[in-house]
């Protein structure tokens, strides 16, 4: 993570950790930086239990989540790294937030949500029954929700602020922000994961839908992989036994919580403008399963 930190909170959330040592410097959506003192060189990286949809941040917290995304993105980050070096340092962090934390490079981040899709689902099946395409990219005629398409394409979107809405754009838009050289660099690589990490997950009976990164880059100029790494907060995670195109699938990730806020049981209308409510304790339950299951399957361990 990041200098020009990007998603930047204006008021430190309630949960965010007090640590000795370090200095608060940024909140995201779920994700709280601290600079450890005496260190200009590395950022303290705390994942909460913090839970968003339909770009708010919910009331409610869902326990296990933070060490769910900390530990599956170690996880992958260790199996990627002959494909792209990533910004973890180090996994000794104050024993507070022991799990869910880690000390990571400061690196310059490229302001672009690099998406790689290879089922049709969310924002992109809603651009392709528009146009039958996805950010620019024409796709074949005849796919329906949940179709797997011919092959993996790279569809990215600009990085929405707490409360806003991050907005897929075309390649080209990509290539004006950060030049072609590095465009070509983050579509190679989010590719390059998104087809390796696809292949082990389908073995171990997920379907990884779709999923998002973060590149960032080193002084001289190195790519890396930042953030976090195909965890359900980032990435569409289907079980592949009961994937029928055609239809909503079922997930491991937050779209069950996306499905409760929508439904005639929340009472909430999302377009009201008002914040959506707390969820109550079945639903956070059944969520933190869900999260749980995916770390299960995915690695073969259960969460340490």
């Amino acid at each position: 993570m990041a200098e020009g930190l990007r998603d930047c909170a204006t008021v430190v959330p309630p949960d965010a950790p007090e640590l000795p040592g370090h200095r608060h410097v940024y909140s995201g959506k779920v994700r709280d930086l601290y600079v450890p003192g005496g260190r200009d060189d590395a950022l303290l990286v705390v994942a909460s239990d913090r839970i968003s949809a339909y770009d708010h941040v919910l009331p409610t917290l869902i326990p296990d989540k933070g060490r769910v995304l900390t530990q599956l993105s170690l996880w992958w980050f260790q199996r990627l790294a002959d494909l792209v070096p990533h910004h973890v340092l180090s996994t000794d962090v104050p024993a507070a937030v022991s799990g869910r934390a880690v000390l990571c490079e400061r690196l310059m981040m490229y302001p672009v949500e690099c998406v790689a899709r290879g089922y049709l689902a969310g924002s992109g099946l809603v651009e392709y029954r528009a146009g039958q395409a996805v950010c620019g990219v024409p796709l074949p005629p005849g796919l329906v929700e949940g179709s797997r398409l011919p092959e993996p394409v790279f569809t990215p979107a600009t990085k929405g602020a707490v409360g806003d809405h991050d907005e897929n754009v075309t390649y080209g838009q990509v290539v004006a922000v950060v030049g072609e050289d590095v465009a070509a660099a983050l579509r190679r690589l989010t590719l390059a994961v998104y087809g390796w990490a696809e292949a082990l997950a389908r073995d171990r009976g997920i379907v990884v839908a779709d999923t998002k990164l973060e590149f960032g880059a080193r002084a001289d100029g190195t790519v890396v992989l930042a953030d976090e790494v195909l965890t359900p907060d980032s990435s569409r995670f289907w079980p592949l036994d009961r994937w029928v195109p055609g239809r909503s699938q079922p997930s491991y990730d937050k779209q069950f919580v996306r499905d409760w806020l929508t439904s005639p049981a929340s009472g909430w209308d999302r377009t009201s403008g008002e914040p959506p409510p707390p969820l109550p304790p079945d639903v956070v339950e059944r969520t933190r399963a869900r999260y749980l299951e995916a770390y299960e399957r995915l690695t073969g361990d259960p969460l340490p």
